[in-house]
């Protein structure tokens, strides 16, 4: 059952938000989108196999923090926050409607590879 595999993408999104609502706190500019992205590519992006989807919402993830990061940060308001956090939604959602176990997180006892996350997950959701 990859309900750990689940997890993972779930925890992944609430730190990427959690830092996407506290920035500037916490890192600089030139770390935003490195510090957003990193949970996901640990936990995550090995072990689900390669999606161009996945990637798309990875990419969109780094732009809008890249947005984000040029924007004004003492600006609590700026719509590039907002933008960044859904993009960080979607790549949950996807992940989770799309991504399938690969080998790597059969090893680690994350499900059987091939297996969907969505079976686990049931209905994705975002939670924001």
């Amino acid at each position: 059952m990859v309900a750990t595999l689940v997890a993972l993408v779930r925890e992944a999104a609430a730190q990427a938000r959690l830092v996407a609502r506290s920035y500037p706190g916490g890192c600089s500019a030139d770390a935003l989108p490195w510090t957003i992205i990193k949970p996901f590519d640990d936990h995550v992006r090995r072990h689900v196999e390669r999606d161009p989807r996945i990637e798309d919402g990875r990419d969109q993830v780094l732009i809008a923090a890249v947005n984000l990061a040029e924007a004004r940060p003492d600006d609590d308001d700026v719509p590039e926050r907002e933008r960044l956090v859904k993009a960080i939604n979607d790549l949950e959602w996807v992940t989770l409607s799309r991504g399938i176990a690969n080998r790597a997180a059969a090893a680690l006892g994350y499900g059987e590879a091939g297996e969907r996350l969505r079976d686990a997950a049931g209905r994705p959701s975002s939670s924001s």
